[in-house]
């Protein structure tokens, strides 16, 4: 399993998700992709971002969306999934005082 903390040079992501450099650029023009270094040659990325990939591949093989489509769902998906986390959390504080007050 990869960690948040995994830096992977641009060549070293591309051979691991299975994309091209082009590919990878695009995926940065469009904002689905947010690199560490100042130019396409200095670029890492961490562990997140092959998640991001992974999705963006799935979503463009599975539902032929283009890359704005595909940006748009990528973000979407990951506000659902910040949400669910921040509502687990409220349910859980919410809880915790009901309990302790029986």
């Amino acid at each position: 399993m990869l960690t948040g903390e995994l830096r992977l040079s641009i060549n070293e992501f591309c051979d691991l998700c299975g994309v091209r450099t082009e590919t990878v650029v695009e995926f940065v023009e469009h904002g689905l992709l947010e690199p560490h270094g100042s130019s396409a040659t200095s670029w890492s990325f961490g562990a997140d971002a092959v998640r991001r990939v992974q999705v963006a591949q799935r979503l463009q093989r599975d539902l032929s969306l283009n890359m704005e489509g595909t940006a748009l769902v990528v973000e979407l998906l990951e506000e659902i999934d910040h949400l669910r986390q921040r509502l687990r959390l409220l349910e859980q504080q919410w809880e915790r005082p009901a309990r302790e007050g029986s």
